[in-house]
Parts: structure tokens; C-alpha cells; sequence
């Protein structure tokens, strides 16, 4: 419960002043582990199709986790639950040496904000679900804490 209250308050501090974010949200996993049974599903609604977007997952974790990489499914599916975007990624959460990555916030716990896509058009305005999927071939992630999405205005830079 500690945990849930200092997380809303520090994500409600740094996303309160995001001109650029269009929507960010987070699951968290109770059981402080990510189970292979439980895909995540994001539902948000672009408006403005003559804007590019940039799309990230993003993960919090603990040094429980016991591996220096994660892999992750994702999906973007349109309101008709056609498939937009589709892809396996890996990313580190940790350096060889056993260092975590990421920023560090509140002791063993550290965020993880990974680019899925950039300048992305949206063809029609509506509603869209963005799905995660861990695909470490482990039943239970320990050490995922939550996992979550955020989609921005690109940048004209």
C-alpha cells in the first residue's frame, strides 16, 4: 500500500507538467512479478491524425530481477482490433557488470522508458489498444514491479 501511495504521488509530480504526453498509464503487478499469463492491455484515443506520435513501454523494476535483458510482445490494434504494430523486443534493464539501468527513484526500484515507435501516423481518429506480452520464456517474472505505456507528440526537432 506504501508503495502504491508514493508511486501515484511521484508519477502525478512528474507527469502534472507534460505538454507533449497524450496518454501514460501504468499496470502494477501486486505480487511484484510479471506472470506470463497476464498481458497488459492500454486503451487511449488519438484525435489528431495530422500529428506523429511516439509510442514507449515502459518498466519499473527491482533488483530482484534476476536477468540483465527483458523480452516483450507488444501489439497496437485499432477500435475494429486490426493489428497496426506488431514486434518482439528486448531491452536491458541491467549492464554486464550487474548495474542497473534506468532512472533510480525510490531505493531498489529503477525506470525503464523504451522507444516502440517514433513519428508514428494514426490513420483514423478513434480509439486503440496497445498490448504487452513478457516472452522471457519464464512462466513469473520476479522483480517487475509494473509495466506501462505513454504516447507523446513527437518532436518537429
Amino acid at each position: 500500500m506504501r508503495f502504491s501511495v508514493l508511486f501515484l504521488a511521484t508519477a502525478i509530480l512528474l507527469c502534472g507538467c507534460d505538454s507533449s504526453r497524450v496518454y501514460e498509464d501504468y499496470t502494477e503487478f501486486k505480487e511484484r512479478a510479471w506472470k506470463i499469463q497476464e498481458p497488459v492491455t492500454f486503451e487511449f484515443e488519438i484525435t489528431n491524425t495530422q500529428q506523429q506520435y511516439n509510442l514507449y513501454y515502459e518498466v519499473r523494476n527491482s533488483l530482484d530481477y534476476p536477468w540483465q535483458r527483458i523480452f516483450v510482445q507488444y501489439q497496437l490494434a485499432d477500435s475494429a482490433g486490426s493489428t497496426l504494430a506488431k514486434k518482439l523486443v528486448s531491452n536491458y534493464l541491467f549492464e554486464k557488470s550487474g548495474k542497473p539501468l534506468g532512472r533510480s527513484g525510490l531505493g531498489d526500484v529503477y525506470d525503464h522508458q523504451f522507444m516502440i515507435l517514433q513519428n508514428y501516423n494514426f490513420a483514423q481518429p478513434g480509439k486503440y489498444k496497445f498490448t504487452l506480452q513478457q516472452e522471457n520464456r519464464q512462466d513469473t517474472l520476479a522483480g517487475v514491479l509494473a509495466v506501462g505505456l505513454r504516447v507523446e507528440v513527437a518532436s518537429e526537432n
